[in-house]
This record gives structure tokens, C-alpha cells and sequence, in this order.
């Protein structure tokens, strides 16, 4: 019975100690990158196209370029929130330069 638990348990450790499934990352440009984490650090896309001396409809339009790529790599990205998340997963940004 011992080596059965101990088989089991080696099993098991394996599983979870295997490094994660690498993430399948979109291609973004790198303006699409200066506008998603210039987002990410203001509280307003209007700062943004301000900064960038783009318009606001552009910014959105950089945005949801960005939400669609994630979403053609089957990682969603509907929000702001979530838009964070995927940049810090993929070393975009670190969460102290947030």
C-alpha cells in the first residue's frame, strides 16, 4: 500500500511541478505597444492621444486592434483589467511601473 501512495503521490508532484504551457503571444507593433502601456499607466484614453499626439478615435482604434489579436491567440482581452494582465504575462510591463 505504501509504494502505491508513494507512486501516486510522485504522479501527482510531477503534474504540478511541470512548468506552465508556454503563452501564445500576439504580434503587436510597436506603436500598438507604446499605446497599450501608455494606457495602462494614465486614467484616461484622452491623456493618451494628448501624450501621443494622436486622436482619440485612433487610440481606440489602436486599442481594439490590440483586443483582437489577443483574442485571435485565444486570450481575450475585454477589458482594461484584463488588458494588464496580458501585458504583464507577456513582460510588456511590470506591475511597479503600474
Amino acid at each position: 500500500m505504501t509504494a502505491a501512495l508513494d507512486q501516486h503521490h510522485r504522479t501527482h508532484m510531477a503534474v504540478r511541478c511541470t512548468p506552465r504551457q508556454q503563452l501564445r503571444r500576439p504580434q503587436l507593433s510597436p506603436r500598438e505597444i507604446e499605446v497599450l502601456l501608455s494606457w495602462l499607466r494614465c486614467d484616461s484614453k484622452n491623456s493618451v492621444a494628448t501624450h501621443l499626439f494622436l486622436s482619440i478615435g485612433t487610440v481606440n482604434t489602436h486599442l481594439a486592434r490590440i483586443r483582437t489579436k489577443y483574442s485571435e491567440v485565444g486570450r481575450p482581452a475585454p477589458t482594461k483589467a484584463a488588458l494588464v494582465a496580458r501585458a504583464v504575462q507577456d513582460g510588456l510591463i511590470s506591475l511597479d511601473e503600474l
